[in-house]
């Protein structure tokens, strides 16, 4: 099974594709989708048209993203919710099922804590998937997703995880 994970920012957003096979994870690929500086609407074209073209090279099955968390600054919470509106667009364009995660169930399932920094992310993500080197900050969080949902993630409640048991938002 081929996941799409998203990590969605109006200026960055970040994209890792991992296959699942069996427990076994493999890299594929992983990258940052940069928008210009100026008008909403185009930002948001670049969003949609960038994931659109992963989303056809690469041909996930599922998609996970991350969830919305509010800002201090409710116009930055607003503009982020665009952006990962526009990430849910281009998924379900697609017709692919999507899984949201928060940051906490994200780095839990991937760190085992979920109060983890952003560089225990990137350390983990670059070990579980035997990567060279570390990736981006906005890549290692959409990976991480992708891990998250392939350790076992409720969103789509498609996965097999009959017989087993979760401890910690962990297959066990």
């Amino acid at each position: 099974m081929r996941i799409l994970g998203i990590d969605p920012g109006l200026r960055v957003t970040g994209f890792g594709v991992i296959d699942k096979n069996g427990s076994r994870l493999t890299y594929v690929t992983s990258g940052r989708i940069r928008t210009p500086a100026g008008d909403l609407a185009l930002r948001l074209k670049v969003i949609l048209d960038g994931l659109a073209e992963v989303i056809a090279e690469q041909r996930p099955a599922q998609v996970a993203l991350e969830k919305v968390f509010v800002n201090v600054n409710p116009s930055s919470t607003l503009l982020l919710g665009q952006a990962r509106g526009t990430a849910i667009c281009a998924a379900v364009m697609h017709g692919l099922p999507v899984a949201e995660y928060t940051a906490l169930q994200v780095k839990q399932a991937v760190v085992g804590n979920g109060h983890a920094q952003k560089r225990q992310v990137q350390d983990m993500v670059r070990r579980l998937l035997k990567l060279a080197g570390e990736p981006s900050t906005d890549a290692a969080d959409a990976l991480a997703c992708a891990i998250c949902h392939a350790h076992g993630g409720q969103g789509l409640g498609k996965l097999a995880t009959a017989g087993y048991r979760m401890k910690k938002g962990r297959l066990v």
